[in-house]
């Protein structure tokens, strides 16, 4: 992501502290390794997932053969051949997103606890804060690139509805195929929504919360915010934005702030988008819209259409005309 990146953010609550915090070589201290080294297998295989939905292609070509000729077996078995291995590599990334789920938890407890302020936990721990942001780096870019690629839904379609066929001709569904029937409806609803990682990791949080009724609801609200703040100062701040030598470094901290906002909306009562939010919206929108769209849109849709308060009636008409779509 080029150079070091450090961010000095200021009396974000309150307590008049200064911080670096380093998103990119911050190393874990002693008391956090054990966590970090934990997280950190989560991170590594989370390249490869990324790597893998890259390359996905799909077979679009074996299936509309295969609609085509219903009634030729060689067509049908050639499009099923080439499908089971694709669920395969589907069902991969659904149970991954299980993975990641029990890594943001882990991350929360730590982040969350009462022994320091949000602002304290972000600077005495920089290495975890760092995993947090790559969670949530990974999380929006995984949604970015299923949700340009038709083929994922298309092939898993094809493979219920062939599975579904098999059944009614009292054939082995279930013979020689890596996704029985309870997978494949786990991962019907996780595919059904046009953001599956980021639905994860919001619900992970909502639950996050209810689970430890005894850590008060502002400390994770309050790590969420602090986070978003300090990725509008490194976008919004010349003096910083210099440091960016990448797109790819714009695009993660991008990534990061809508990911934290989106998960705040989810987890506090009132949301993100009220007047008394602790997060500056219509600055980060307006930072968001700054660069080029190709980058961005995908993440103003995020905004649109995956978080939970922005239609509401205390959002402001402002923020709302912000965020129509062009």
């Amino acid at each position: 992501m080029g150079n070091l990146i450090k961010v000095l953010t200021r009396d974000i609550d309150n307590n008049g502290g200064n911080f670096f915090l380093d998103f990119e070589n911050a190393q874990p201290s002693q008391s956090e390794t054990a966590v970090w080294e934990e997280v950190n297998q989560v991170l590594t295989e989370a390249r490869v997932v990324l790597e893998d939905l890259q390359t996905y292609r799909g077979a679009g070509e074996e299936i509309r053969q295969a609609i085509q000729s219903p009634g030729v077996e060689g067509v049908q078995e050639k499009a099923w051949s080439a499908v089971v291995p694709l669920v395969g590599k589907l069902k991969t990334f659904y149970e991954f997103s299980q993975k990641l789920e029990s890594s943001l938890r882990c991350l929360l407890d730590v982040l969350t606890s009462s022994s320091s302020t949000p602002t304290q936990h972000l600077e005495q721990k920089q290495s975890l804060a760092r995993q947090f942001a790559h969670i949530l780096h990974f999380t929006l870019r995984f949604d970015e690139l299923k949700m340009t690629n038709p083929a994922i839904q298309n092939d898993f379609s094809y493979y219920r509805r062939t599975i579904s066929r098999m059944r009614i001709n009292n054939l082995s569904a279930d013979a020689g195929n890596e996704v029985n029937n309870e997978m494949a409806n786990r991962m019907s609803l996780f595919y059904a929504s046009a953001t599956p990682m980021l639905k994860t990791l919001s619900d992970a949080t909502s639950k996050f919360v209810s689970d430890n009724p005894d850590v008060p609801i502002e400390n994770t609200t309050d790590c969420l915010s602090t986070m978003a703040s300090v990725c509008k100062v490194m976008l919004d701040t010349p003096e910083y934005r210099t440091r960016f030598t990448s797109e790819e470094t714009v695009l993660f901290c991008l990534r990061v702030m809508v990911g934290v906002i989106i998960l705040y909306d989810h987890v506090h009562p009132a949301g993100a988008f009220v007047k008394t939010s602790n997060i500056d919206m219509k600055g980060c929108i307006r930072v968001l819209k700054e660069q080029p769209p190709s980058g961005v849109e995908g993440l103003l849709n995020a905004l649109r259409y995956t978080t939970k308060h922005l239609n509401d009636e205390t959002t402001s008409k402002q923020i709302k005309h912000m965020l129509l779509p062009n």
